[in-house]
Order: C-alpha cells, then structure tokens, then sequence
C-alpha cells in the first residue's frame, strides 16, 4: 500500500483533508511537519478553549490510498476539486503490508489498575495468567477493548479514581455496599461505572455528552454482566447519590461544580479527576461554596480530588 503526503499550510488542511477522501482515500492523518524541531508548536485545548482551526502552521496530511488509485489520478481528481495543482508539495511512501489487527492489539495489554483490579482486553481473556487471576475471588477483571470512548484503564487519571473506589469499598461491609448509590458523570468507556458496580455498589448511573460514548458504556457493561444505566446528561432523573465521580478535564469541572455538588447526598462523597496539579486549587475554589475538597493523591502530575458532604 501507498500513502500520498501533502505538504498544507494551516487555513488548508481541513478541506484537504475533505478532498482526499472524496477522491477515494481509505483514510486521511495530519501530523505536525514542524515536529521535533525548534518551529513545533503544540496544538491542544479543553472544552470551551479549543483552538479555532484544527491544524498547525505547516502540516502534512497524509492519504492512505487504495492499491488500484494511482497518485496521478489522486493529483487529478485534487485538480478539478480544488482548482489547486498539488504536485509540487506531493510525496509518495511505501507501507508496509501488517495485520494492523494483530499488531494494534499487541500494544494493549492487561493494565493493573487498583489493588485487584484489572482491565484486560477481550483478546487476553483466555491468556493463562489471566484466567488464573480470574479464579482468585478478590480480583476484578474487567473486559474492555480500546475503542471510541475514553477509559481504557491507561491513564493516571483512571487509576486514581479507580484507587479511589477501590480504597473506600474495602473499608465497609457488604451490607453498607448493597446500600450505595453512584453516579459516573462523564462515564466514557464507562470503566469506572463498571469498577463501582462490581465492587458493590446497589446502583450505578453514568451519564456523558457524547451519544456514542452511552452506547459504549452499555456494551461494556453487558460484556461485563453488570447492570447499569448510561444515559446523556438531559435524561438524568432527579436525585443524590452516595458517591459522585467526575474524571473530565478541568474547566467543565469548574463549570459544573454546583450540579455535581448538588448531586451529592448529604454523608456522600464527590471524586474528581482529569485535573493537573497545577490546576488543583482553582478547582478546589469552584467548590468551595458547595463543598470542601482536597488532593487525595496524585500521579504523573495529575490528581484526585475528594469531598466528603
């Protein structure tokens, strides 16, 4: 196979991006073409600070062609699109034949998450050690695959909530556990929903913007054989609940302080994550009319925020 490389300014890039894939591209990347280098600028930004254009200020976007398009007819087909003649920014590069199924898989492994806990994807779950792991009562696995929703178990910021969990379920008895109500606000994969019900708690809601991260959250619970209500944020039902866990990003944290405040019963307790360090005490301050939070633990610069009610 063939990968067509377009050198793109930024105020191109998108519709570049558009025209390949009208001319038949299987699939089109744009990659920082300053990168590594002292010109490399990053390109990030939270809800609400995105940056207006979804580029850099010099890109290559990179078309992964089917074996029976030639580049001409890509070249072509760019011409009468755009009206612009490309050939001079274009380049062509070989990829090498792989079972792209196998080799993404091999970089996932079984994450060890909490103290029991493990996430391992489905193609691991007939591994020996796996299943041996799985006869230990005190373990929990959890089948999740990467896909299109966050929580893979990877990120710090995953362990911390699930540590949190994990930490706080170990320290009652299991009549005070089949009492428990939780809510997974901005639930992703819906790991940590996952994580509460199996530890015991009596029910689990999760609740997230994203239409296609609901129906993540469903899947994997059926797969995992646990009963929880995912949903978006508008069908949520009136109520407070025992724990409320929130492993978002900072500024729709902060936004959302007096609702995820306010869905807290009193006794309970409010988990936050998706927070850096340095961000710490300005979400601390947006609680603070609502309820008292502090750093529970930290990891790889991010943190964990607790709140007793």
């Amino acid at each position: 196979m063939r990968e067509l490389v377009l050198l793109s300014v930024e105020s191109e890039a998108e519709a570049l991006s558009d025209w390949l894939l009208e001319c038949g591209a299987l699939s089109v990347s744009v990659e920082d073409a300053d990168f590594n280098t002292a010109s490399e600028k990053p390109l990030f930004g939270e809800p609400g600070t995105e940056p207006e254009v979804q580029a850099w200020a010099r890109n290559y976007v990179i078309a992964l062609l089917p074996d029976d398009m030639s580049v001409e007819e890509v070249l072509q087909a760019l011409l009468s699109l755009s009206g612009q003649d490309f050939t001079s920014v274009a380049t062509v590069r070989e990829v090498a034949n792989e079972d792209w199924v196998r080799l993404t898989q091999s970089q996932f492994d079984p994450i060890h998450i909490a103290e029991h806990i493990w996430v391992v994807p489905s193609w691991h779950k007939d591994n020996p050690d796996v299943v041996a792991a799985n006869q230990n009562s005190d373990n929990i696995l959890i089948e999740l695959d990467p896909g299109l929703a966050f929580g893979t178990g990877s990120h710090p910021t995953t362990h911390l909530c699930a540590e949190w969990l994990a930490h706080y379920f170990a320290s009652l008895d299991s009549r005070t556990k089949d009492q428990l109500e939780v809510l997974d606000y901005g639930h992703g994969s819906g790991i940590l929903a996952i994580i509460a019900k199996k530890l015991g708690a009596k029910r689990v809601l999760g609740v997230d913007i994203d239409e296609q991260a609901v129906s993540t959250g469903a899947y994997n619970a059926e797969v995992n054989h646990v009963d929880i209500d995912f949903m978006l944020p508008d069908a949520l039902p009136h109520g407070q609940f025992d724990i409320v866990v929130a492993n978002i990003l900072s500024n729709p944290l902060k936004v959302l302080a007096p609702m995820l405040a306010g869905r807290v019963a009193t006794g309970g307790h409010l988990v936050l994550s998706g927070v850096l360090e340095r961000q710490a005490e300005e979400v601390i301050a947006a609680y603070a009319p609502y309820i008292a939070m502090s750093v529970w633990k930290t990891q790889e610069g991010w943190v964990c925020l607790h709140g007793h009610k």
